[in-house]
């Protein structure tokens, strides 16, 4: 496992937003064609090929974003982690759906409940 520094970490994030931004819109499209098939209604989407096609779309996305070395943490809604370290400290600098840039970080062994303001 690489670490990255803040600005790789940046640099990477702002490369991954479009990847980002459509494992959002795949993920709301997969969830609507899988709630219509589930209870019948109609949706302009398709149904269920079109279903396998977005949920195989999704797995390429998620395998781009961890390619680089990033953790895909959460799927909705997104959070992504790259291993990094503060101070000599282990730690995730952390990216979730809606943040408009990196500007968090936890500690490893915290998770996401112990996320501070990066320095």
């Amino acid at each position: 496992m690489s670490l990255f520094s803040v600005p790789e970490a940046r640099a990477e994030l702002a490369k991954l937003k479009p990847v980002l931004a459509e494992i959002v819109e795949v993920r709301a499209d997969a969830a609507e064609l899988a709630a219509s098939l589930h209870d019948g209604s109609p949706t302009n989407l398709g149904g269920l090929p079109e279903l396998k096609a977005a949920q195989a779309r999704l797995d390429d996305l998620m395998t781009t974003v961890q390619a680089t070395g990033a953790e895909l943490k959460g799927f909705a809604p997104l959070l992504v982690d790259f291993p990094s370290d503060v101070d000599g400290v282990p730690v995730l600098l952390c990216w979730l759906e809606g943040d408009e840039g990196l500007t968090w970080y936890h500690r490893a062994d915290l998770g996401f409940a112990g996320r501070r303001r990066l320095p």
